[in-house]
């Protein structure tokens, strides 16, 4: 599918199809095509917690409101991220750069992050958007569909997966086989109320 008919197409599907099943092969290629997504000194600091199992999505679906697409949709993504990946063998994310590059980015990622609670959440929070929206779009193009939640109780689920005291969960997501389409959009805002020229 064109990229520009995904984003067009690309809709927060609520009703899933609890008998269809995506192939590890086709899980392994979306969250392989996340992995491209752009992180901040590509620290990608990402963390795709795939819930495959029935029991521990139930739990999950308790803590997100029996939203059924928790349970019902083909694959439940927790999208969840590293806050201090910058810290953890930073060299490792720019091996293969050249060493004059490497002498520049890695230091500096140290200056970037350390000590600023506030900007290793944000980047978190930024990463992941942009990890999902590429879930979201991949999944579109692979004839699925998606759904996008933060509508859930965070302290709950973190405990359900044993998310680790250093990490922090962004939001979820939901991709299967729709059964039931979505409202019509309802409504988008106008260009010129969203689209400011040089200045506000």
């Amino acid at each position: 599918m064109n990229t520009l008919d995904a984003i067009a197409q690309r809709r927060s599907v609520k009703h899933y199809d609890p008998n269809h099943e995506m192939s590890d092969e086709q899980i392994k290629e979306l969250i392989s095509l996340a992995m491209l997504s752009p992180t901040a000194f590509n620290i990608q600091h990402w963390r795709f917690v795939v819930v495959k199992d029935q029991a521990q999505r139930q739990s999950i679906r308790a803590a997100a409101w029996d939203q059924a697409q928790v349970t019902d949709a083909s694959l439940l993504i927790v999208m969840c991220a590293d806050k201090q990946a910058w810290a953890k063998d930073p060299s490792r994310y720019w091996v293969h750069a050249p060493s004059e590059v490497q002498d520049i980015l890695v230091p500096a990622i140290t200056g970037y992050y350390q000590g600023k609670d506030s900007v290793q959440r944000d980047e978190t929070m930024r990463s992941c958007g942009i990890a999902a929206q590429t879930i979201m779009l991949a999944a579109k193009a692979m004839g699925l569909d998606s759904c996008p939640m933060d509508g859930f109780d965070f302290d709950a689920v973190g405990k359900i997966i044993n998310l680790p005291e250093d990490h922090v969960i962004t939001m979820m997501v939901a991709v299967g086989k729709g059964t039931k389409e979505p409202w019509p959009r309802p409504g988008q805002l106008p260009l010129e109320d969203v689209m400011v020229v040089d200045k506000f």
